[in-house]
C-alpha cells in the first residue's frame, strides 16, 4: 500500500541533458487537455516535446492501437509466473522484444531479459521495466476473463500491465523512430515480490551494467502515480529451540513457545514512529506437535519496514535485543533447570530502503508530463524494483501504467481500462522521451 504525499508544481528548468526540441508545427494531442494554469519551464518542454511529430504519432498510435496493449496484457498473464519459475514468461517475453526489434535480447544467468534500443546520438542511459513474476504459487488458475472494458485474472495489474506499458513504449520509440540521445534499456525482471527479494534488479545493478546506467524507471501497478520514496524491509524468520518434553512430566523447563510468546509481547510494545513511518509485525507463528507436549521448537515470522536506512537500523536493533532478553527471561524463570534454549534468527528478506529526492530532475519530468497529459500523479512511498537503484542514489522512479486496477495479490485482481487506460503508456513514453532528451 503506498501512501500518498502532495505536490503543487513540477517546478525548475529543462537541464542541459535534454537538448532544444526541433521545430516543430503544434501537432493536435487525442491524450490531453490544454492545461489551465500557467506552465513552468519543464511543463513548456514537455508540452513542446509532445507536439513534435513523432511523438504525436506515438500518442495517436497508442490510442487508436489500445486494443493491441490490452491484447499484451491478457495473454501475458495467461503464462504463469509464481515466485522463482518466470522462466516460461520470461521466454515468451524475449520473443515479444526481438519480434519489435529491439536489439540485443538476452535472458541473464538470474531469469531477466534485457534488450536495448539505441538513440541516435551519445547520451545517457535509461532502464525502463517491469518485472515478471507473481505471488501466486504453481497451478495457480491465471486464466483472463473479460467483461467489458474490465479483466480479471491473478496478476492482471501487478504486473502484467507494467509488462504491456513496457512492450507498448518500446514498439512506438522503435516504429515512430523517435530521435532521442542515449541509449534505452528495456526489461522483464523477475523476483520483485516478496520471496524474490528484489533478485532480479539486485542482479542488473551488481553487474557491470550497473556503471552504465544513469536513470532508472520500473512501471508497477495501475492508475497513475510517481513512486520515488522506497520503503526498506528487514524479515526473519526466528526460531527458539529446547528439548521439550511431556507437558506434565517435564514440567519445570523453559518453554520455547513460552519465550516466544515474551518476545511477541516485547515487539509489541516497541515505540512506533511515524517520522519517519516505522512498522513492525510479527505475521506468521509455528510449533509444538500436540497440546501435551513442551515444543521443542517454536518459529515466527518478522517484518519490520521504514522509509530510511536509519530508522529501519534502529527499529532492528531494538528488535535484536528484544528476541535475546525473552530467552534471559524464561530462562530466569525457571532457574532449577539445565535444559537448554536457544535463539536463532535467519534473515529471509532484506529490501534496502531510499528515496530519489522530490527535487530530482527524473521526479519533475515525471509530474510535468502528467501535467501535459491532464492527469493528476502523486508523489507515492512503496516497496518496488526501484528501491535497489535508490538505495544506491542512482534517480529512480517507479511509474504506474494507467487504468484502474482493484484486488492486487487476490485470485480476483481485476483491471479496468475504461475509456482513458491508454494514457498509461502515453505518459511513460512522454516521460522516457523526456529524459532522453527527444528532438
Amino acid at each position: 500500500m503506498r501512501s500518498i504525499r502532495f505536490v503543487t508544481n513540477a517546478g525548475a528548468v529543462f537541464p542541459a541533458l535534454c537538448v532544444s526540441l526541433l521545430a516543430a508545427a503544434p501537432v493536435a494531442l487525442t491524450a490531453q487537455a490544454k492545461p489551465q494554469s500557467k506552465a513552468s519551464p519543464l511543463e513548456a518542454t514537455m508540452d513542446k516535446l509532445a507536439t513534435h511529430p513523432t511523438v504525436a504519432a506515438a500518442f495517436k498510435s497508442i490510442q487508436s492501437d489500445n486494443a493491441w496493449t490490452l491484447d499484451q496484457q491478457a495473454s501475458i498473464c495467461q503464462i504463469p509466473a509464481p515466485p522463482f519459475k518466470e522462466q516460461a514468461r520470461a521466454a515468451e517475453y524475449a520473443k515479444r522484444f526481438r519480434e519489435l526489434g529491439v536489439q540485443n535480447v538476452r535472458i541473464d544467468k538470474e531469469g531477466n531479459v534485457i534488450g536495448e534500443i539505441r538513440g541516435v546520438r551519445p547520451g545517457p542511459t535509461l532502464l525502463l521495466a517491469g518485472h515478471l513474476d507473481t505471488v501466486f504459487p504453481e497451478g495457480t488458475d491465471v486464466r483472463v476473463k473479460r467483461e467489458g472494458t474490465k479483466m480479471t485474472a491473478p496478476g492482471i495489474g501487478d504486473d502484467c500491465r507494467g509488462l504491456a506499458v513496457v512492450l507498448t513504449v518500446a514498439r512506438q520509440v522503435i516504429t515512430q523512430k523517435i530521435p532521442f540521445s542515449g541509449k534505452l534499456i528495456v526489461v522483464g525482471n523477475v523476483g520483485e515480490e516478496g520471496p524474490g527479494n528484489l533478485r532480479g534488479t539486485r542482479a542488473i545493478f551488481s553487474s557491470p551494467m550497473r556503471d552504465s546506467i544513469n536513470m532508472y524507471i520500473s512501471i508497477d501497478g495501475t492508475g497513475f502515480g510517481v513512486t520515488n520514496g522506497g520503503v526498506g524491509s528487514n524479515r526473519y524468520r526466528v526460531h527458539y529451540k529446547g528439548p521439550g518434553g511431556h507437558s506434565y512430566g517435564a514440567f519445570g523447563m523453559p518453554n520455547p513457545m513460552h519465550a516466544m510468546g515474551r518476545a511477541i509481547a516485547k515487539i509489541a510494545d516497541l515505540e512506533a514512529s511515524t517520522t519517519p513511518k516505522v512498522t513492525f509485525n510479527v505475521g506468521i507463528v509455528t510449533g509444538g506437535t500436540s497440546v501435551n507436549s513442551i515444543p521443542f521448537e517454536a518459529s515466527m515470522d518478522v517484518d519490520l519496514r521504514s522509509e530510511t536506512a536509519a530508522a529501519l537500523a534502529e527499529i532492528d536493533a531494538r528488535l535484536q535485543k528484544a528476541l535475546r532478553e525473552a530467552v534471559v527471561e524464561e530462562k530466569a524463570r525457571w532457574p532449577k533447570s539445565n535444559a537448554a534454549l536457544s535463539l536463532v534468527i535467519d534473515t529471509i528478506g532484506l529490501r534496502p530502503a531510499g528515496s530519489t529526492p522530490d527535487s530530482a530532475f527524473i521526479v519533475r519530468a515525471s509530474l510535468a508530463a502528467a501535467r501535459t497529459m491532464n492527469v493528476y500523479a502523486p508523489l507515492t512511498i512503496s516497496s518496488t524494483d526501484a528501491n535497489v537503484p535508490m538505495n544506491l542514489r542512482i534517480p529512480a522512479v517507479t511509474l504506474d501504467g494507467g487504468g484502474v486496477g482493484r484486488g492486487a495479490h487476490s485470485l480476483d485482481e481485476s483491471y479496468d481500462d475504461r475509456n482513458d487506460g491508454y494514457k498509461g503508456p502515453q505518459w511513460v513514453l512522454l516521460v522516457v522521451m523526456g529524459l532522453l532528451g527527444a528532438k
